[in-house]
């Protein structure tokens, strides 16, 4: 399984990810970068078989609408500085990666991993 992280989450955030066995790329990583429309990150992530880890809640409203992107992995944790943020990851990697293969919308908040679908 892969991943794309959302322009307002921490590029670091993919060495993290690939740190716990979760491949990924940032969107800073695509044509546009950090301008690429949600729209495109959502088709390119469909057309290649990502997941969006985002903390826009634009994602979510695609998705509950449209299904739209087909996986999506939102993270409402609020502000968090990134060294806490990061431990949450490593923290709950095994949860993560299981809720993942599970289901195609999951998020992660200060109390942990819900899986949706």
């Amino acid at each position: 399984m892969k991943l794309i992280v959302d322009a307002q989450l921490p590029i670091k955030l993919c060495e993290i990810l690939n740190q716990i066995g979760l491949e990924s790329i940032h969107v800073e990583d695509l044509p546009k970068g950090d301008e690429t429309p949600d729209m495109e990150i959502i088709e390119y992530a469909d057309s290649e078989n990502l997941i969006v880890v985002t903390k826009d809640f634009d994602f979510y409203h695609s998705y509950m609408a449209l299904e739209r992107p087909k996986k999506l992995f939102l993270i409402t944790t609020g502000n968090l500085k990134n060294r806490q943020l990061f431990d949450l990851f490593r923290n709950n990697s095994l949860i993560i990666k299981n809720a993942l293969e599970r289901s195609t919308f999951i998020e992660l908040s200060n109390d942990g991993i819900t899986e949706h679908k």
